[in-house]
């Protein structure tokens, strides 16, 4: 049985396709990461998974129970962090957990035994009596997944559940949800826009975009199926005339147009034995009339395939 499977699964806002016909298979006791740009339709499909908004079409289990015949069991097993803040700023850390304990209905000496063990592995036990509103964004967001695991879920699904918290922060949370999920054999879905996060937290992830899978497999897998290196190079003549010709080579195995985080466009090139071609590209340019300003040479990352995959499609 898988953790999470989902068949056509569709979400359709009047006339907005958020989620489109998605089909996925979660295997339990993985860490499975969407990840994709703002608007992707991410955290529609996570509050479809929880319960909390109906499919347009399409069907949905989690841990065997239906999403819409089975709400009360879906709900009892799973651990669910919202993007946006979900605690009371004006009770303590402690309170929170223990009015989300109140609502699971666990008896006393459970809920104190079960607040202490998760305010500890969150690193907040110092500051559990402290009121939330003198809390850092790293803390808050510790808390947010310390109520998550107060029931001990079957799966845990994270709406960007380092969103906003520093980079410290971030590899602790990291480090704390590989090891419940090591510890615990926790299913964990988790949305992100941080590409490095999945990398490094994901066994599988799947690529989403405008409501639609566009890839899916391990890190590595999706990396690899980029090429082994990456060649990016400017030049001073029309970059689309030049990639044009570039990909009409045999030796070419993709070339696309990107625009780094500073505003560059940059000719992104999937070659065979990169590490050796450079010396062959500058001669190649030079043939074609073109003058190449700036090359480089550099492993794809994760970033990489989610922009090749959405560049690809337009």
């Amino acid at each position: 049985m898988y953790a999470i499977s989902t068949k056509d699964l569709t979400k359709k806002f009047k006339n907005t396709l958020a989620v489109d016909h998605i089909n996925l298979d979660v295997e339990e006791g993985d860490i499975f990461g969407f990840v994709g740009l703002n608007g992707a339709g991410k955290t529609t499909f996570i509050l479809m998974l929880s319960t909390l908004l109906n499919p347009t079409s399409g069907t949905a289990k989690v841990c065997g129970y239906d999403i819409i015949k089975n709400k009360k069991d879906v709900r009892s097993s799973i651990g669910l962090v919202f993007e946006e803040q979900a605690v009371d700023i004006y009770l303590t850390g402690r309170q929170n957990l223990d009015f989300t304990a109140r609502m699971y209905n666990l008896p006393k000496k459970e809920r104190i035994e079960r607040i202490s063990r998760v305010l500890e592995s969150v690193g907040l036990s110092d500051r559990a009596d402290d009121k939330v509103k003198d809390y850092s964004g790293g803390m808050l967001r510790r808390l947010e997944i310390a109520r998550g695991m107060l029931i001990y879920p079957r799966v845990l699904l994270l709406d960007e559940p380092t969103i906003g918290v520093d980079v410290q922060t971030r590899r602790y949370l990291w480090d704390y949800l590989k090891k419940v999920n090591k510890e615990y054999c926790m299913t964990i879905f988790l949305t992100t826009s941080y590409m490095d996060e999945a990398d490094y937290l994901c066994d599988r992830v799947a690529i989403i975009h405008e409501g639609r899978i566009l890839s899916m497999g391990t890190p590595e897998k999706l990396k690899y199926e980029l090429g082994e290196n990456l060649i990016f190079l400017k030049v001073s003549n029309s970059f689309d005339e030049f990639s044009g010709i570039l990909f009409k080579e045999p030796w070419v195995d993709r070339v696309d147009i990107f625009e780094d985080e500073e505003g560059n466009n940059w000719i992104r090139l999937s070659v065979k034995g990169a590490n050796v071609r450079i010396p062959d590209i500058v001669k190649f340019a030079k043939e074609k009339g073109f003058s190449i300003l700036s090359i480089k040479m550099q492993k794809p990352s994760l970033n990489d395939v989610v922009l090749h995959h959405i560049d690809k499609i337009g």
